[in-house]
């Protein structure tokens, strides 16, 4: 078993190497002289729960592999101990095997029932079993809502003398000590496992939510080289050595002191939040506990679960909240993600509002700050600002009076509560615009769409994810004019970005000029004669370009609106004859497979080659819209966009977090940069999924014609208006008339 073990496990760490191309060096931007307020002064410590568990099983030699791969020189490996039959230490995160391990597959009719906390609970448990017999028994993923492609691998069960082989030259293992108690009822004895492996492994710190073990080694290990952390469990669960509950106990913090040099504490009790999941004042916990001479650790950080709305989704945010909030630092965090942790403390920490950009692609907003609040309302755009957005951009649409307004959509229902108010009766179809109804901004007035109740957008809610449900429905909706304004007054912005789609649909059936409904506004504005801030118009009909290339001052902006993999010469040629630059999107750069990176396209390139730049939508912070490869970390993903793929802007609904990522000290180190900054590997996960969990094939995305990109100039409102008089010829006549257009225009360019 040991012999296949090690083979399996080298095998995997040197695949993993490759993923980070880099070897473990501390950012030389990091706060090495910054005095942090943990009780040490020293960094807050990132502690990896079972090594990156919350992407590979938990426990497993390839989980521990990448948490040492990807996170601080001083991350500490985690291990849930739990005792065989024979009096083996091994590394499970339950005592009931089956919820981390393929035990009921491989060890049919083996399971028991015992009492745990004086309930009947059945299951396999490790007491029953000798470290041989568990030989076959391989680890795999117990959350279910973390991928299982790896589940495939053998990874076998480590014992923490296994682990201590993984660390070396490591400072060393955190050993948690769960049920003590429980293991005493079948005649083993974990204080007697603790003080045998301590002196053959170097364990930093042992934890344990019971009294009565940590008291009973706490004289038998040197302090300077084991620390002893007592574990809180929910405030009103009772600790079964004093028969107190641990709320009660935390009120007591100078007993604590008596046989534990820190504490580990749920992350709730220092940032409790309502039952709505936003943050209430944080508790003096930490602080109390420093007083006390107690370290402070916090538990149960995860990128891939919901946590406070006031995070926007963000974990690295919510890591920040714990080490740089101006009054504290916890001295620890123990994390499934261990990367983020480490990016907190060492790229993004200290930061200061102030802190040059590092970085060179430009924020562009979504709709504003529309992770935040109902897209393109004045709440959202105020937020992009105060984010530190580079370029706000506005959706133009018009009013059934011809109003130019900024909204998402011209199909009211998606960004509205049209639905639900008296309008429902212009529900209509239009095929050209969508599949299915739609209530449309041209079907009603301005005055009109100013009574409508903003909804904000909810992209993943099949997946139980929602956005700042407080502002669900506030703010209020901008006329263009009103938009102009608002950004000429921030003086933070580099630019504006408008954006022009069914152009061609509302000139030819509803006598609408949206073209000159912008270019008239940006006019009024004083956009023509302004240097200040730069105007992007952007659109995915090439006619809306073409008819705006006598505004020298303008950056047009094509927007490809189907993934692609590259894109002909010839075609890119064409576009530069209407565009200055091309919108992409995500997965026409790192194209993805059942949400694993299967590689890297040359579009970036290739367009750049053109003197074209690019800027690739659309990053959101939730972890349901990012690849496995970017472990949940929106970060990370920008990340890998930016430095890997070397793209020009990133659009996003978050602002904030692209705008903060910019500035973080880690960026511009060269080979100096850490491992936790550093671009991931397109497909180095792919190749570590055992061939029975691979994820089925699909054809590749289509390469860019002329044809994907050619359109017949914009019909003039006009013509419409005479070919809708009697005489002036039917609908059916113009539709072919536009056919035929489209099809000269193209045999043109071809």
């Amino acid at each position: 078993m040991r012999n296949s073990l090690g083979r399996t496990f080298f095998l995997l760490l040197l695949l993993l190497h490759s993923l980070v191309v880099m070897t473990l060096v501390s950012a030389q931007g990091s706060n090495k002289t910054t005095l942090w307020p943990t009780l040490s002064g020293n960094p807050p410590l990132v502690i990896a729960r079972g090594g990156f568990s919350g992407l590979f099983p938990d426990s497993s030699s390839i989980a521990y592999a990448l948490a040492l791969q990807v996170s601080v020189p001083d991350v500490l490996l985690w291990c849930d101990v739990q005792l065989t039959k024979d009096g083996a230490g091994i590394c499970v995160p339950d005592t009931r095997l089956e919820n981390a391990t393929n035990i009921a597959e491989v060890l049919r009719n083996k399971n028991k029932v015992y009492l745990f906390n004086g309930v009947p609970t059945r299951g396999w448990f490790s007491v029953d079993f000798t470290l041989n017999e568990l030989a076959n028994v391989s680890l795999t993923q117990g959350v279910y809502s973390r991928t299982n492609k790896f589940d495939g691998n053998s990874l076998q069960i480590l014992t923490v003398q296994d682990l201590a082989k993984t660390t070396k030259p490591q400072p060393g293992i955190w050993l948690n000590i769960q049920y003590d108690a429980f293991f005493k009822q079948h005649n083993l004895s974990m204080r007697s496992f603790v003080l045998s492996v301590s002196r053959s492994v170097v364990v930093g710190y042992i934890s344990s939510p019971e009294v009565g073990f940590l008291r009973s080694i706490t004289t038998r290990l040197n302090p300077r080289t084991t620390k002893l952390v007592f574990r809180f469990l929910g405030q009103d669960e009772l600790e079964p050595s004093t028969n107190q509950t641990y709320g009660s106990l935390l009120k007591n913090l100078t007993f604590i002191k008596t046989f534990a040099s820190g504490i580990l504490v749920p992350k709730a009790y220092i940032w409790p939040v309502d039952g709505s999941l936003y943050l209430q004042p944080h508790t003096s916990v930490v602080v109390d506990a420093h007083k006390a001479g107690l370290e402070v650790f916090a538990s149960d950080f995860a990128n891939d679960v919901p946590f406070s709305f006031n995070y926007s989704y963000d974990p690295v945010s919510e890591s920040l909240s714990f080490i740089d909030n101006g009054d504290f630092s916890v001295d620890g965090m123990l994390t499934d993600f261990p990367i983020t942790p480490s990016q907190a403390r060492d790229c993004f920490a200290h930061q200061g509002k102030n802190a040059s950009a590092q970085a060179k692609p430009l924020v562009i907003s979504k709709c504003g700050a529309s992770g935040d609040y109902p897209g393109c309302t004045d709440l959202a755009f105020m937020q992009a600002i105060a984010d530190g957005v580079d370029v706000l951009d506005c959706p133009v649409q018009l009013s059934k009076d011809g109003t130019p307004f900024c909204l998402s959509s011209i199909n009211l229902i998606d960004s509205t509560l049209v639905a639900q108010s008296s309008f429902m009766n212009l529900l209509t179809s239009i095929p050209k615009i969508k599949t299915g109804s739609g209530i449309f901004t041209f079907s009603l007035t301005w005055s009109q769409i100013q009574t409508l109740t903003p909804a904000i957008a909810n992209p993943y809610n099949n997946y139980r994810l929602f956005r700042n449900p407080k502002f669900r429905k506030a703010g209020k909706f901008l006329k263009l004019s009103e938009f102009l304004a608002m950004s000429k007054n921030a003086s933070s912005l580099t630019g504006v970005l408008i954006s022009i789609e069914h152009a061609a649909y509302l000139a030819e059936e509803q006598r609408l000029s949206v073209t000159d409904a912008v270019i008239d506004a940006l006019s009024k504005a004083g956009y023509d004669n302004q240097t200040c801030l730069k105007v992007m118009i952007q659109s995915s009909d090439s006619s809306v370009l073409m008819k705006i290339k006598d505004q020298k001052n303008y950056e047009r902006v094509y927007k490809v609106d189907k993934n692609i993999r590259n894109a002909l010469n010839s075609t890119i040629k064409n576009i530069k004859t209407f565009a200055d630059s091309v919108v992409v999107s995500k997965m026409s750069v790192f194209p993805e497979r059942q949400a694993f990176l299967t590689g890297a396209t040359d579009t970036v390139s290739k367009l750049q080659s053109f003197r074209l730049p690019v800027y690739v939508e659309t990053f959101s912070n939730e972890f349901v819209s990012q690849a496995w490869d970017f472990f949940s970390d929106a970060n990370m993903e920008i990340n890998s966009f930016v430095m890997g793929a070397n793209v020009d802007g990133v659009i996003t609904d978050f602002p904030k977090t692209a705008a903060r990522y910019k500035r973080n000290r880690c960026l511009g180190l060269g080979n100096e940069t850490p491992s936790y900054m550093t671009s991931v590997q397109p497909r180095q996960l792919m190749q570590i999924i055992s061939q029975a969990y691979m994820p089925t094939a699909e054809a590749p995305y289509p390469v860019l014609t002329i044809a994907d990109v050619a359109e017949p100039p914009l019909p003039s409102v006009s013509a419409r208006a005479a070919a809708s008089r009697p005489g002036g010829g039917s609908s059916s006549i113009i539709k072919s008339s536009k056919w035929d257009d489209l099809m000269s225009w193209i045999n043109k360019l071809l």
